[in-house]
Order: structure tokens, then sequence, then C-alpha cells
């Protein structure tokens, strides 16, 4: 399983690595910084291909020309990090007793009401789904402090302890199927319970952009994905769906069939 965070560094690439090796697909890996390159062997791996639009990007057309930040976007070891079964199903934490009537329970409730408002806004652009079972879910939204990732400054030899933040989102690979089976992908995304009202839905809004597949940030304030937090948080943009837009034209390794043929 391979998985890396939207604000972090790759975790682990060695479950994925192992199980690939085991079925004969993977036979090189390179590694160059942060980035990982898998060379086929005899076409195992599914090549990169083009899904079709999705019919709400498909129609979308931006009357403005305002453009795009995709040039800003990372690469994934598998291409773009896009869905290509609609509509993409969402789980999210729930309030186990709803008829609490404590402090906690209306704040957890309050975090419930701006997750639905931003799945809300995003399903105009992609066709989006509730489950009631996490491990349905192609995204997975936790009502959770993201982890801190502590590590090791190679330089000093120094344990660091990043300053704590507020939300993430992480992906993870495996294969679904068996006859053959399709690499697939997972994204979990982490919200702080300690978040304002209007924080939660900020996050929430812009961390679902990454979830959708844009995998990097807009250097435009005004733009949901802007790597920033900002006072006045503003609502998805022209550029926003411009960019989701172009993500969803290019090539992919996902939802595609892998062959388990011997070598």
């Amino acid at each position: 399983m391979i998985r890396k965070t939207r604000i972090g560094q790759y975790l682990s690439f060695s479950s994925l690595v192992s199980l690939l090796l085991s079925l004969g697909i993977l036979t090189i890996i390179w590694v160059s910084g942060l980035g990982v390159t898998a060379k086929e062997s005899e076409g195992v791996l599914p090549p990169l291909q083009i899904h079709p639009l999705p019919s709400t990007l498909k129609n979308w057309h931006d009357p403005q020309n305002a453009g795009d930040y995709f040039s800003y976007l990372e690469e994934s070891p598998v291409g773009s990090l896009i869905w290509s079964e609609f509509p993409i199903k969402i789980y999210w934490d729930q309030p186990a007793n709803l008829v609490d009537n404590s402090a906690s329970h209306q704040r957890f409730q309050q975090w419930v009401t701006e997750v639905e408002k931003a799945i809300a806004e995003w399903n105009s652009y992609l066709p989006l789904v509730e489950v009631k079972q996490e491990e349905l879910g192609d995204i997975i939204i936790k009502r959770d402090n993201p982890p801190l990732g502590t590590t090791i400054n190679p330089e000093t030899g120094k344990l660091e302890i990043p300053r704590a933040r507020s939300a993430q989102t992480s992906y993870k690979f495996y294969f679904k199927g068996d006859n053959p089976p399709v690499l697939s992908h997972q994204m979990i995304v982490l919200i702080s319970p300690n978040l304002s009202q209007e924080l939660i839905l900020s996050a929430i809004r812009h961390e679902l952009g990454h979830a959708l597949g844009i995998w990097g940030h807009s250097p435009v304030e005004t733009d949901a994905l802007y790597f920033s937090q900002v006072r006045n948080p503003p609502p998805i943009s022209v550029r926003d769906i411009n960019t989701l837009k172009k993500v969803y034209q290019q090539p992919t390794r996902l939802g595609w069939t892998i062959s388990q043929r011997s070598h």
C-alpha cells in the first residue's frame, strides 16, 4: 500500500512494492527526492490512459477565461488522482447518540452540518453520494486531529515536531476485484474537531478539493485551494473548477485493470 499526505511526505511505499513484486507486476522502482516512478513489466501495470470526462465537467465552461493553477499540482506515482466511477461514495463521521443535548454533541453536529455544506458545493461539479458504512467510502472524512508527523532532520539528526495542523488529506492504493484486479484508491480526510464553524467549512471545502483530484495548491488567495488559511475563506472559484477539469483530462493508471499473468 502506498500513502501520501497532501501536506506531508511520502509515508511508506514498502507495502505496495511488496505486493506488486509478489504479483509479478513490478520490476524496478526508482526513487528520486519525493517522486516515485514504476517501470512496467511487459505492460502488466495498467498503462497511463485517459478516462472520459464526467458529464458535469464536460459541460463546464468558463465564460470569464479565468485560467487555472494546474502547473502548481504534483504528480502521483500512478498519474492523475481522479475518480472514474460515479457517484463518488463519501462517508463522514456522525454522532453516536442523536438525542444527546450536550455542548460536545452540538459541536459535533455543527461539524457534520459544515461537512454536508461542503459536499453539496462540490456535488455541483462531480456527483457525490453518502454511504453509511466507512468501509464502503471512496472518500472518508474523519472528525479527528491530523497526526503531527514527527520527523528526523537529516542534517542535525534531531527530532523535529511540527506545529499542530487542523486538516489533512492522504491517499492509499489498493486492488479492487479479481478478474482481473483494478488499481483503485481511497482518500482519507482528517478535520480537527476544534475548529470554528466557519473554519470547518473552509477546511472541508479545501480538503475535498484534494480528495477529488486537485493534488496541489493555488498561489491565489481567492481560490478554495489556496495554500494558506485566510481571514475570509473563499468559496469554490472558477479557477478551482478549471483546474479540476484539467486534472480529469490527464492520464492515470487508476480505474484500469491489472493483468496477473506470470513471468
